[in-house]
């Protein structure tokens, strides 16, 4: 169902690790278009309940931090998220905050909340990455893109994130069963679906470029 796009929309999502925010960036770049990481957005929510002393079962709690918190794209070449007027503090990619986004992430009146701060974010056109973009958050996007990765190669790049933490993997493992019970991730049917496994960063860009550049072309004509 359409949800009143004005502009040129590509959707990215995946599991994490996937390297969704990576490529999602660098497409943005190369379109012209605002950089939307959605899972910041979550992590935020994570981020102040852990300060208030919110628990995360506690959903009314949680969806008035979502609504206090001002999500806006900042100006320069490449517009991306601002919190609260600010670049998005480190401390959101905390093994704390880590411990809690999935289970922060799952409550219905949370995702209604920032949904709806997304799609005003990104109507007028943008690249956004997360796990929902193409199935609920854009279901018209122009491009929807959903890469995937064998565990192993996503924790190598969760590594990479972090600094070289060693416990990369069992981050992900956690992660990946926190967030199967939590909020499902499925590909939209209409998505192209982009194993990394074997694929450089850049190989990997290059196959999603095309896809971009073939859905500019289609909406010019």
């Amino acid at each position: 169902m359409p949800v009143g796009k004005t502009g040129f929309v590509v959707a990215i999502d995946g599991p994490a690790g996937a390297g969704k925010s990576t490529l999602a960036r660098g497409l943005a770049e190369a379109a012209g278009l605002p950089f939307i990481n959605t899972g910041l957005m979550y992590r935020s929510v994570a981020h102040r309940a852990l300060q208030q002393g919110v628990e995360p079962d506690d959903a009314p709690a949680l969806a008035s931090i979502a609504r206090s918190l001002r999500f806006t794209l900042g100006d320069g070449e490449l517009p991306h998220l601002q919190v609260d007027g600010r670049e998005p503090d480190p401390s959101l990619s905390s093994e704390e905050v880590e411990a809690v986004v999935s289970e922060v992430s799952r409550h219905t009146e949370v995702r209604a909340v920032l949904r709806a701060r997304q799609r005003d974010l990104g109507e007028a056109g943008c690249v956004m990455e997360g796990r929902d973009i193409g199935t609920v958050v854009f279901p018209d996007a122009d491009v929807k893109i959903f890469v995937s990765a064998s565990p192993g190669v996503r924790a190598g790049r969760r590594e990479d994130e972090r600094g070289g933490s060693e416990q990369a993997a069992e981050s992900v493992a956690a992660r990946d069963a926190l967030d199967a019970r939590t909020n499902p991730l499925m590909a939209a049917p209409d998505a192209q679906v982009l194993e990394t496994t074997s694929l450089s960063k850049e190989e990997v860009f290059a196959k999603a470029l095309d896809l971009v550049r073939q859905a500019e072309r289609t909406s010019q004509r």
